[in-house]
C-alpha cells in the first residue's frame, strides 16, 4: 500500500477508462421531438422520445410492458431495438446545476434523473426516499415530458430545475458500446 496515495474527491462524468473506447459524441445530429408524458410516465415517454429520434414511431405505452421504472438495465435492454443502450455515468447526490456545464460540453446525449425534492435522511416505510423524475439532455437543451409544448424544451442553462439533487445520470451510448448496461 502507497502512503502517498490519497482519495480523489471528483471524477469527470464520462471518464474514459481504455484507450480504445469510443468517446463520442454519439449523437450530435439526432432531431428530438418533444413528447408530454400523461400521468406518472417520464421513464416510457422519455423512452419513446429517444427512440422515434431514430426513426421509430412509439408512444410510452410501447414501453411500459417490457421496462420497470425503477430499472435503467431494463431501459437500456427496450432502447437495444433501436440502436442505443445506456451508460452510467460518475455522479453523486450533487445538485444538477454542478454538472450541467460538464454535459453540455459533451455535446452528446443524455438522461439526467433528478429527486422532485430534496430526499429526507431516511426512507419512508416502504423503502421510499421521496418521487424522482428523469429529462434528456441533448446537447445543450433539455427536454421535460412532464411540460407541454414550447414549455417542454429549454436551454439547459435555464432549466427551472436544476436545483434538484441527482439521483442518476446516464449518458446514452450506440448499442455494444463497451461501458452499456
Amino acid at each position: 500500500m502507497s502512503l502517498n496515495w490519497k482519495p480523489n474527491p471528483s471524477a469527470p462524468l464520462w471518464d474514459a477508462d481504455r484507450t480504445d473506447e469510443p468517446e463520442g459524441p454519439f449523437f450530435a445530429d439526432l432531431q428530438l421531438e418533444h413528447i408530454a408524458q400523461s400521468g406518472p410516465t417520464c421513464v416510457p415517454t422519455t423512452l419513446a422520445m429517444i427512440a422515434n429520434a431514430t426513426g421509430a414511431n412509439l408512444g410510452p405505452e410501447d414501453f411500459m410492458p417490457i421496462i420497470n421504472s425503477q430499472s435503467p438495465h431494463t431501459w437500456s435492454k427496450a432502447l437495444e431495438p433501436y440502436g442505443l443502450q445506456l451508460a452510467y455515468c460518475n455522479q453523486d447526490l450533487r445538485r444538477l446545476d454542478y454538472y450541467i456545464d460538464e454535459l453540455i460540453d459533451y455535446n452528446d446525449l443524455f438522461l439526467v434523473s433528478f429527486y422532485s425534492i430534496d430526499p429526507p435522511s431516511d426512507p419512508d416505510g416502504n423503502g421510499k426516499l421521496c418521487t424522482s423524475h428523469i429529462v434528456t439532455l441533448h446537447e445543450n437543451k433539455i427536454y421535460d415530458t412532464a411540460k407541454k409544448g414550447s414549455f417542454g424544451v429549454s436551454l439547459a442553462k435555464q432549466y427551472p430545475r436544476l436545483a434538484r439533487q441527482t439521483k442518476r445520470i446516464f449518458r446514452v451510448v450506440p448499442r455494444g458500446h463497451p461501458r452499456c448496461l
